[in-house]
């Protein structure tokens, strides 16, 4: 099984970025982080590279869920979500699989948390198509 979902979406990398932070809002995610690595490289490297952001999504609810049932589940959080230009005049959004990710830490009510997470990421990305 894959550890992310992916889809390809007919538009721009700005179009999409924000099809996707509205469709992360409805499903209940908020951005907390974003990660420019466009910008990174250009910065820190001095290459050029193509258009690439990952944003850190949190949906506050199941995170404080998680948190409870496994204190150290913060160093597998928040779901990471990145978008890419392809090239082709399309776009990639593609979204860990948290239940892949949380296999490792064997907890039945972490399985469950991400299973229902995995569902919400599902479901905002689709809706972007």
């Amino acid at each position: 099984m894959n550890y992310y979902y992916s889809i390809k979406v007919k538009d721009t990398f700005v179009n999409a970025r924000k099809k996707v932070t509205d469709a992360l809002a409805a499903e209940g995610f908020g951005v907390l982080s974003e990660i420019n690595i466009r910008d990174a490289f250009k910065n820190k490297l001095g290459v050029e590279f193509r258009n690439y952001v990952i944003l850190g999504a949190c949906n506050p609810a199941f995170s404080y869920k998680a948190l409870q049932a496994e204190d150290k589940i913060g160093t597998l959080l928040p779901c990471n979500v990145i978008l890419q230009e392809t090239g082709d005049g399309y776009t990639e959004v593609a979204a860990v699989d948290p239940q892949e990710s949380m296999k490792m830490v064997n907890n039945p009510e972490v399985a469950d948390i991400a299973s229902t997470i995995r569902v919400k990421l599902v479901n905002a990305l689709n809706s972007i198509k």
